[in-house]
């Protein structure tokens, strides 16, 4: 069966929005079998938000390395060190 686009409604905003034959194949390659509830803003909200309706708490810190000031989301503790994003690349360990 031929896919094709499909428009579907927002179940958080109520706005149409489009599911492309594209996002249909990504869905069906990860096994995904439900269509997307939210429209694509909606996604991008909930995703910043962490999925908990509410936006991150994010707390001050100072890089250990560099001596920038940043935020992390985390609360920072006294015993370990805290790294900016851009020295965080260059120090977390590889996996």
């Amino acid at each position: 069966m031929a896919l094709t686009d499909k428009t579907l409604t927002c179940g958080e905003c109520g706005k149409s929005f489009t599911f492309t034959v594209g996002e249909q194949e990504f869905y069906q390659s990860k096994g995904l079998q439900n269509e997307p509830k939210r429209c694509p803003e909606c996604r991008t909200n909930r995703k910043s938000r962490g999925g908990s309706g509410a936006p991150k708490q994010m707390f001050p810190a100072t890089c250990a390395r560099c001596g920038a000031d940043c935020e992390v989301p985390f609360q920072p503790r006294q015993d370990r060190p805290v790294y900016c994003s851009n020295c965080y690349a260059t120090e977390k360990p590889a996996r």
